[in-house]
């Protein structure tokens, strides 16, 4: 099994914590985004990944792409490269990795987390994960024929079509199929916005008959901009909470300070005459002095002195020290 992540966007809605890494690499109750979504893809199909394919930007650097090929070898899979030079749409960036569109893969888009417990149907020539929602007309959606098989897609219908929104998670038996319609979608100048999109290899596939079935999951987190990714943290939080993942590290230096869980806190953290939690992740070297902070997300090595802090996104070796509340500071910044 082969997992293809398009994670060549900038993130722009999630400035400024994007403007020094891209956001598939935000760290979420201390794992990076993209590594959370490939570990729990990994989890659900329950199979050996073979490779993982990471499409970037060529500018992201060196460090970055050491980064994304250690997250695959941390799943004893082989990590891939490859760039994508223009933001002409997930059909194009998913046909910059073709080399590796071969045999079952799944392609998953790095800005959306999920949790899910199905089994995949095998029999499928492509499983569609989706979502039940409440206001469909926002979102992509599946139509479903009578045998409960999907039919076709709706992008933000204005008459019901169903409830299921489609989360940007795809699985293909063989990929060879995919890659041979959207080189059709390509050679044809097929473009939506300005885009090439994955819909329309899809559409195609479907018209030949092809089998495509939905896969519900139970929970989707987006991290689209500052205050739903602290959300997503949060919830993020609660879950490994009931997993009874242990998520405060030993070497925290805790000085007449209270830890209200669920709390992720990195190595060497400093806490001094603090309440931290519920729902905070605390980045490794980070210092917490003479503040309460709940509800938001303190990336490593930041010093947060005298303040009072919910839904606040503070980045790398920030240094904050006022009565502000609800913020989000990027990284190296200062407010003393």
């Amino acid at each position: 099994m082969k997992i293809i992540v398009p994670m060549a966007g900038r993130g722009s809605r999630l400035r400024p914590h994007t403007l020094t890494i891209p956001k598939p690499l935000i760290p979420i109750a201390g794992k990076p985004i993209v590594q959370r979504l490939v570990e729990d893809i990994a989890k659900v199909l329950d199979q050996e990944i073979e490779e993982i394919a990471f499409i970037i930007k060529d500018d992201f650097g060196a460090e970055i792409e050491a980064k994304l090929n250690e997250i695959a070898a941390s799943l004893n899979a082989k990590g891939t490269i490859y760039y994508q030079d223009k933001p002409l749409g997930t059909g194009h960036a998913i046909m910059c990795a073709q080399e590796s569109l071969s045999g079952p893969c799944v392609i998953a888009y790095a800005d959306t987390l999920f949790k899910a417990d199905f089994n995949l149907d095998k029999t499928a020539d492509s499983v569609i994960w989706v979502k039940q929602v409440d206001r469909p007309e926002a979102f992509g959606v599946v139509e479903l024929n009578e045998e409960k098989n999907i039919s076709g897609l709706v992008e933000k219908p204005q008459e019901f079509v169903s409830d299921l929104a489609v989360i940007g998670i795809y699985y293909f038996k063989h990929g060879e199929a995919l890659k041979a319609e959207l080189q059709k979608v390509l050679d044809a100048n097929i473009i939506h916005g300005g885009e090439y999109q994955i819909n329309d290899g899809i559409k195609a596939m479907m018209a030949q008959g092809k089998k495509f079935v939905p896969g519900k999951v139970d929970e989707w987190m987006d991290c689209g901009n500052k205050n739903v990714t602290v959300e997503t943290n949060g919830r993020m939080l609660q879950f490994l909470q009931a997993d009874k993942e242990d998520l405060v590290s030993s070497s925290v230096k805790n000085e007449n300070s209270t830890i209200i869980e669920p709390c992720y806190i990195g190595e060497n953290v400093v806490l001094k005459n603090a309440t931290v939690g519920p729902n905070v992740s605390l980045g490794n070297d980070t210092v917490v002095e003479n503040s309460t902070i709940k509800n938001s997300l303190i990336q490593t090595q930041a010093v947060i002195k005298n303040a009072n802090l919910e839904n606040a996104m503070i980045g790398n070796f920030a240094k904050f020290d006022g009565k502000f509340t609800d913020v989000s500071i990027g990284d190296y910044s200062v407010l003393e």
